[in-house]
């Protein structure tokens, strides 16, 4: 509630445009999964009194010709410029402006050009401060997350301003911040820097929002949803019952662990995203993604598998050990360990990191048109590489990968008819019936697919009963291209590392 005499603040909250419509990679199923939850958060902490609107350019015209006291911008390396001249316009006319996210955290001399205030980190410390001290007339020019982070009293998200209609997932949720790994390619450790780099809700917060939640299906947006043990086990153990079916994201180490994935199973994990980064150990090792070395990638696909749990593998393709060869045998290894979605990168530098340092004293950064840093373009001087066979060999990928041929061979990996299935129809809806999906997409249909993706989701028997848990401390050597796996450039790649799901309040 806001003081007596105070008067209610008319608010627009925007997500600019990855990219615009014309670009020949628009893929607007690809950019109708999920609605924008860390504005959303934000929203959450306004006066009853308020006024707020959401705007996500992915899925709807962003109009320019109304006049908001406070605007609230999202903004992420490829949208930065687009992101900028929104900015401009709204300041131009009287508008405060506030800029927030990965890139504003990133590069923050860049963007408190185009903005009245900017946030420096996660938003849910910062932003009811800011509030504070916008309406007392006082704001601060910037607004810097660092300790005393927490997740405890963050208010239920403002889900009455997404238009659930407009996206694949609606039911998409966040119930940690970070990530308790530390790769040199990752924004994170920029993004937390000052504090905490990895906390979670409490469990019954956790639980609540989804109780909240219509429907079966959920996706955990989180960047690493088993990394804090006893968080994972009490929430899996709470969603027992509600007969959810969820997807998300892990480590290789946290599969092999224990037996925290056959409890995210028996809750209703059926999907989950794994990173395939690299089938080279010294790659690992250069970027420090040490929690994937020594481990068995086969192992982790084994084990999937025997849950009847669908993998989606992230693959990069570029870093500094990588030969002309590195292209044929991902794929291969893709599909003979019956990977059901492919997600492949191009390396990619972002600011803020220790890639993008090194890749500086190098003397190998060869664009900073940040709109190029999109993981499908090659900005840097590749080691041992020519650029061109880097991205042709990135192109070709994908097309092998999701060949007709090459989809019912994964699929055939599996030991069940109902997973074959599973694989194949899951694999093929995500990348061959693009004009089914834009009819959808344009019709505000895309909720009615929701049935469909639960009965693809649905369980599969155990193919396999003779899967030993591995010791805690275990170690999986990597043997040859047969063994690989990690997790966290796509979510870089946003649903393009990060940057598609990481607000202001990171997601």
């Amino acid at each position: 509630m806001i003081a007596p005499g105070v008067r209610p603040l008319q608010v627009k909250f925007i997500l600019p445009a990855l990219t615009e419509a014309t670009d020949p990679y628009w893929r607007p199923i690809k950019y109708s999964l999920f609605p924008p939850l860390g504005l959303a958060t934000l929203a959450a902490y306004l006066a009853s009194e308020d006024h707020a609107i959401i705007v996500d350019e992915h899925v709807e015209t962003l109009t320019l010709e109304d006049n908001p006291d406070l605007v609230v911008i999202q903004v992420y390396i490829t949208n930065a410029r687009r992101a900028y001249m929104i900015a401009d316009h709204y300041r131009s006319h009287g508008a405060f402006v506030c800029l927030g996210g990965l890139h504003v955290t990133s590069l923050p001399d860049e963007a408190a050009v185009h903005a009245d205030a900017i946030f420096l980190g996660p938003g849910e410390q910062t932003f009811p401060q800011f509030l504070d001290d916008f309406r007392a007339g006082k704001p601060a020019r910037v607004y810097t997350s660092a300790s005393g982070r927490t997740l405890e009293r963050v208010p239920p998200i403002r889900r009455d301003l997404i238009r659930r209609n407009f996206y694949l997932v609606p039911n998409s949720i966040v119930v940690t911040r970070g990530c308790p790994q530390h790769c040199d390619f990752c924004y994170k450790d920029a993004f937390f820097q000052g504090g905490r780099s990895f906390y979670t809700q409490r469990v019954e917060d956790a639980l609540a929002e989804i109780e909240r939640l219509p429907g079966r299906h959920l996706y955990f947006l989180d960047d690493h949803l088993l990394g804090d043990r006893r968080f994972a086990e009490a929430l899996f153990e709470g969603m027992k019952g509600m007969r959810r079916l969820f997807q998300g994201a892990a480590t290789v180490d946290s599969i092999l662990r224990g037996d925290l994935i056959e409890r995210a199973a028996e809750a209703g994990l059926r999907s989950i995203f794994v990173g395939f980064e690299t089938l080279t150990p010294e790659n690992l090792r250069r970027s420090n993604k040490r929690q994937n070395l020594g481990r068995d990638y086969k192992a982790v696909a084994d084990r999937l598998h025997s849950l009847g749990i669908m993998i989606n593998g992230s693959f990069v393709f570029g870093m500094d050990d990588d030969g002309e060869d590195v292209f044929r045998r991902t794929v291969d290894w893709a599909i003979d360990h019956g990977i059901t979605t492919a997600t492949f990168h191009i390396q990619t530098p972002y600011p803020g990191t220790q890639l993008f340092a090194r890749m500086v004293r190098e003397g190998r950064i060869v664009t900073r048109d940040w709109s190029l840093y999109d993981t499908r373009h090659v900005v840097y001087r590749p080691s041992k590489l020519k650029p061109e066979t880097l991205k042709e060999g990135y192109d070709w990928a994908y097309r092998e990968f999701y060949r007709w041929s090459s989809i019912a061979r994964a699929s055939l990996h599996h030991g069940t008819l109902k997973h074959q299935a599973k694989h194949f129809f899951y694999a093929a809806g995500w990348k061959k019936f693009e004009p089914l999906w834009d009819l959808m997409i344009r019709a505000r249909q895309l909720t009615r697919v929701t049935p469909l993706l639960e009965g693809v989701l649905s369980r599969t028997t155990r193919e396999r009963n003779d899967y030993q848990p591995a010791d805690d401390h275990a170690i999986f050597p990597i043997l040859s291209s047969d063994t690989v796996a990690a997790r966290c450039v796509s979510n870089n790649e946003s649903a393009q590392h990060g940057d598609r799901t990481d607000a202001l309040a990171h997601h």
